[in-house]
This record gives structure tokens, C-alpha cells and sequence, in this order.
């Protein structure tokens, strides 16, 4: 049984690997496409929009290893059913239920390559991706944090803790050298409005000129400060949720959450994540169904159209959960889990007659 539990699994994984493949690599090329609207911005060049597109292909495998995982156990499991595999196992006195668990045991390798793609590669290598992007298009030097960034132009160093959202920023640090690398000038703003021609307009803010003779404190409601950043190029320093791993995400709700602010976004990424094992695993057993259920005398091609028409499916009901759930203010564990429940729910509805 060992045999056979190898070959089913190897069966499997390559279809799997062989279907990412052709759509990692079609997808890539497509962001390739969509980067080069942005060559010539700043300092972003074609080798820039090359390395953009290679570090942020672990988050494009993390997204298609459901459908991914679905058509590759659909082509799979179908040329062993074509081919009277599946039949002669069964013959031989293997049930459908042994051999579910040897597909299921697959789909186990298959969930922790997406828990490992969730935790480790994407956070890092989406966050320096977007790190270099940011720096080439904003001209300036940046470094992207968890809750915000630092940039520095010449002499100039800014740090903004937190982007509320377009354009509106908060706790905001800016330091002013001279020449000999001394510190002249603080400025902390309580917040911060930033437009699209650069012009930040600072509240609740407090200034510090320091001099060789001693330093001076100044506090005033508000002030206009011409930055080297505008509001278009601050939307790039901000990561969105998804390119933060479990840990920090956990940190930055709690935090979000402390000061009053909404963690919905956050708190669905969080949950997202850690569905997305679950998800490849609801795959696997709906791809059993196509096998087993009542399709299994179909052809390969009705097979293979059925399970792509169920993939751009399970696509849409993800978008529109997801839309739903921030618009009607739906618990995030729920709606991230609809899709996994849904899944799953119809393919043990259609396995039940056979197992």
C-alpha cells in the first residue's frame, strides 16, 4: 500500500506543479506588463520592474495554489481514472476511501507549502519588493517599517509612523542636518494632510531649533512644510496587510486597536492567511469529488473546464465576501471562512453516495 500511496502522491504533485507553473509564469508576466507603466518614474528602471516582478512571486504562488491545486488533482487523479487505475485499485480490494486518504495525504504537503508561503516567504520578500520599488520611484531613500517608513533626502530624514489613508498621515518626526551631520532643526506633527504637489500641512505641531548656543522649542496648531514626498508617492511606502506575517500582523491589530482605529482590514488579512491552508485543503477534497462523484465518467476536457469554471468561482465568492464583510461590518473569521466552508460543504455533499 506504501507503492501505491507514493504514486498517487507523486501523481499529483507533479500535475500540481506542472499547472502553478503555467500560471505563475503567465501571471508574472502580466505584473511584468502592468510595472512597466512606471518605468521612467523616479529612478525606476526595467531591471527595477524585472526584480519587482521575481521578489513578489511567492505571493502569486500563495494565490494560485487553491486553483492550482484543484485542476492539478482534476488532471491527476482523471488520466488514473481514464487510464482504469483507480478502477483496478479498486479491484483489487482498495476502497475509495483509502484512496482519498493517499490524495488527502498530498493535499497535507500542499497546505503546509502554503502555511510556509504565508509565513516566511511572501512577508520578506514582498516587503523588500516593495522596499526597492518605493525607493527607485520616490527618489529618495526608503525604508519601509510594519506601521509606517523612514525616507531621507540629502539632509533631510523623515519618519511617519502610521498612513491612515491617502494622503493622511500620522505621528510624523522630521529631521533637519547641516552640513556636518549635526542636528538642526525637529520637527513632530501630531498629524499630517500631504498633497499630490508635495505640500504637507502639519497639526498639532511642535519645532526644535537647535543652535551651538542651545536650543529653542516652538509649538504652533499648524504649519506648511514643502517635502520631497507627495501624497502619490507615500501610498508606496505603506505595506498593505498581507505582506506582514502572522506576528506582526497579531501586534499591529492590537496596537490599531489600543489608539481606536479600525482593524477591519487587518484583522480579514490575518484571518485570510490563516485560511489559506485550509482553503488548498478544501481543493483537494473537491477535486475527489470530481473523480468519484458523479462526473467521474466524463471526459478529461468536461472535467478540466468544470474545475476552472469552479476556480474563477471560488475567486469571485472570495472578492465578494470580502467586499461584503468590510461593508457590513461581518465578523472577519467568517468571512474569510465562507469560502473554505463552501467548498468543502459541496464536496462532501457530492462524496457522501461513495465513500
Amino acid at each position: 500500500m506504501k507503492i501505491i500511496d507514493r504514486y498517487i502522491r507523486q501523481r499529483f504533485l507533479q500535475s500540481f506543479f506542472l499547472i502553478i507553473l503555467i500560471l505563475a509564469v503567465l501571471f508574472s508576466f502580466f505584473e511584468f506588463l502592468s510595472q512597466l507603466d512606471d518605468v521612467g518614474r523616479g529612478d525606476y528602471r526595467l531591471a527595477d520592474a524585472v526584480r519587482y516582478v521575481a521578489l513578489t512571486l511567492p505571493k502569486r504562488l500563495l494565490d494560485l495554489m487553491p486553483i492550482s491545486t484543484l485542476l492539478g488533482g482534476i488532471i491527476a487523479l482523471g488520466m488514473l481514472a481514464d487510464g482504469n487505475e483507480l478502477l483496478g485499485m479498486q479491484a483489487s480490494g482498495i476502497s475509495v476511501r483509502r484512496i482519498s486518504i493517499s490524495v488527502l495525504g498530498a493535499g497535507l504537503l500542499l497546505m503546509v507549502g502554503a502555511g510556509v508561503l504565508a509565513e516566511i516567504a511572501v512577508p520578506i520578500w514582498e516587503q523588500e519588493a516593495r522596499n526597492a520599488r518605493a525607493q527607485a520611484i520616490a527618489g529618495a531613500d526608503v525604508t519601509v517599517v510594519r506601521q509606517g517608513f523612514w525616507a531621507r533626502r540629502k539632509t533631510v530624514f523623515i519618519h511617519v509612523d502610521q498612513m491612515l489613508s491617502h494622503g493622511l498621515a500620522a505621528d510624523i518626526d522630521i529631521f533637519e542636518f547641516n552640513s556636518n551631520g549635526r542636528l538642526e532643526r525637529l520637527i513632530q506633527a501630531r498629524s499630517a494632510d500631504i498633497g499630490d504637489d508635495k505640500q504637507w500641512i502639519l497639526h498639532g505641531v511642535s519645532m526644535k531649533q537647535i543652535t551651538e548656543q542651545g536650543f529653542s522649542s516652538t509649538e504652533v496648531p499648524s504649519m506648511t512644510l514643502d517635502s520631497f514626498l507627495s501624497a502619490e508617492q507615500i501610498d508606496l511606502l505603506t505595506l498593505p496587510p498581507h505582506s506582514l506575517s502572522t506576528p506582526d500582523l497579531t501586534r499591529y491589530i492590537r496596537a490599531l486597536d489600543e489608539s481606536g482605529q479600525s482593524v477591519a482590514p487587518y484583522s480579514l488579512a490575518l484571518w485570510r492567511k490563516l485560511g489559506m491552508p485550509l482553503t488548498t485543503g478544501a481543493m483537494v477534497l473537491f477535486c475527489l469529488s470530481f473523480i468519484f462523484g458523479s462526473t467521474r465518467s466524463q471526459s478529461a476536457g468536461y472535467r478540466i473546464t468544470i474545475g476552472a469554471f469552479v476556480g474563477i468561482s471560488l475567486y469571485l465568492l472570495d472578492r465578494l465576501s470580502v467586499n461584503l464583510g468590510l461593508l457590513l461590518n461581518i465578523p472577519p473569521w467568517v468571512t474569510a471562512m465562507v469560502p473554505v466552508v463552501v467548498i468543502s460543504g459541496v464536496a462532501f455533499w457530492r462524496l457522501r453516495a461513495v465513500m
